[in-house]
Order: C-alpha cells, then sequence, then structure tokens
C-alpha cells in the first residue's frame, strides 16, 4: 500500500505540474498514463464500469469522475486530478485541486477551505473512533467557512479492491458509529462547494455537477490507521505530496 501510494502521489504531482492555460484534459490523461505505466503500475480508473480514461479531471462546476476531453483548460479556472494506480496488487488513491493561471479568491477560498477540511478529518482518525467523527471534523470546517458539503460521493476502502465496502462519508451522521481499528485502509476525499451541494449527473453515466453550477473542490488521501492515529499512504518517497502543489499551497494555507 505504501508503494502504490507514493506511486499515486508522484504521478499527480507531475500531471499538477502540466496544468496551465490551453492545456487539454486529454493530454494531461496521457501523461497520466504514461507515468503510471512506467512505473510497473496500471492505471485503475481505466475500463472500470467502463470508464474510458485513466484519470478523472473535473473542472470548476464538475464535482468528480470528470472524463477528460479536448476543451482547453482556460485561465482562472481550477481543476481536480484524481489519480489512482494498480501496483502490486493493490490501489493507491489521490487527488488534488490546481489552478489554472490567477484564479479568483472565492476560488482560493474554497480550495483551501476543503484541503483544510481533509486535514481536520484526518486528525480525526484514530483506533476506536467512529466513522462519524471524519464527517464531522469535515463539517466543522465547512460550515464556519460557508461551504457546502457533497452527500452522494463518499470515501471508500481500498486495498486489493479500488473501492472496498467501508465507507467514509464526509458529513455526520451519528449512525455511522462503526469504530475504526489498526490496519484498515480507506480514502477520504471531501467535495465541497461554494454554493448548494446538491449534484446532477450527466448522461455520460459518470460526471457529476453542482446542481446550481457553483464551483466544487476535491482533496483525497488514502490512509492507513495505526496506533497513533493515520498515516498517510499516498505520499512520494521523500515526504512531499501534490497538495503542495496545489492552489492552496498560496501563503497562508495548510498543505497534506
Amino acid at each position: 500500500m505504501r508503494r502504490a501510494g507514493a506511486a499515486a502521489a508522484e504521478v499527480l504531482m507531475i500531471a499538477g505540474r502540466h496544468v496551465a492555460p490551453g492545456i487539454t484534459t486529454d493530454a494531461i490523461d496521457a501523461i497520466v498514463h504514461a507515468e503510471v505505466l512506467e512505473r510497473g503500475a496500471y492505471p485503475s480508473p481505466l475500463g472500470y464500469r467502463n470508464f474510458p480514461k485513466s484519470v478523472c479531471t473535473s473542472v470548476n462546476e464538475v464535482i468528480c469522475h470528470g472524463i477528460p476531453d479536448s476543451r482547453p483548460l482556460a485561465a482562472g479556472d481550477i481543476v481536480n486530478i484524481d489519480v489512482t494506480v494498480y501496483l502490486d496488487g493493490v490501489h493507491g488513491d489521490t487527488s488534488a485541486m490546481f489552478g489554472v493561471g490567477e484564479v479568483d479568491d472565492e476560488s482560493r477560498r474554497l480550495v483551501r477551505g476543503t484541503l483544510r477540511a481533509l486535514e481536520a478529518a484526518i486528525e480525526a482518525v484514530a483506533p476506536g473512533v467512529p466513522v462519524s467523527a471524519i464527517g464531522k471534523a469535515i463539517e466543522g470546517v465547512a460550515r464556519p467557512g460557508r461551504l457546502g458539503v457533497v452527500r452522494e460521493f463518499v470515501g471508500h476502502g481500498v486495498g486489493p479492491d479500488f473501492h472496498g465496502n467501508l465507507q467514509i462519508p464526509h458529513y455526520h451522521d451519528p449512525r455511522n458509529s462503526t469504530p475504526l481499528a489498526e490496519g484498515m485502509t480507506f480514502t477520504i476525499e471531501p467535495m465541497l462547494t461554494l454554493g448548494s451541494p446538491q449534484v446532477e449527473l450527466w448522461n455520460d453515466g459518470w460526471t457529476a455537477v453542482t446542481a446550481d453550477r457553483s464551483r466544487s473542490a476535491q482533496f483525497e488521501h488514502t490512509l492507513v490507521v495505526n496506533s497513533g492515529g493515520a498515516e498517510i499512504l499516498t505520499v512520494a518517497s521523500d515526504g512531499r505530496c501534490a497538495h503542495e502543489l496545489s492552489v492552496a499551497s498560496a501563503p497562508g494555507a495548510h498543505t497534506g
């Protein structure tokens, strides 16, 4: 899991460095595909439930599962790149937000708040803590920050299966009382919005967008629960992650 996580983190950082006005998400997909194969891995999204590309790229109002295409990114856009690699029998899954050129203040507020929500959620992880504590921590950042929390998509168990049975809601529901235990591996991937968190699905069966077309942001790490809390698995061998390259990493922002 550490090796798969490190590979995913490295590929995501490389992809993020290519984000600039004029690049297409198809081009980002090609970069991700080549970098994953270079590491002796397979891009987990490719062919998963008929998903046609090697990475998800979600631009502006797209919440998640955006399919790369030929539209060039424009200055002011924000884009989530979601990389998952399959290596040595397990998956590593991570995503980050990147700004395209200069990004407006409200988009920066959204992206920074989403990263802080992920950080708070990771800090809440410990053996014996109920799954509901993760969503509570995310809402504890989102609500004061006037950000919506998408409920339709959740974190998930990950390991030999791309999406395991364990579900990690990003909102607080005390009924989610499953206790976390050492050795559990899962993702936390809050999706927050500037406007309403209501979701619409495109007829491609994958692309989820905000119903009011407000902007959305997402950050994701794969974690393992250990005796001291959580170990982040989607970091490169030098301890870095793509969150440090995000639009959220401007002065005053937190990083992964």
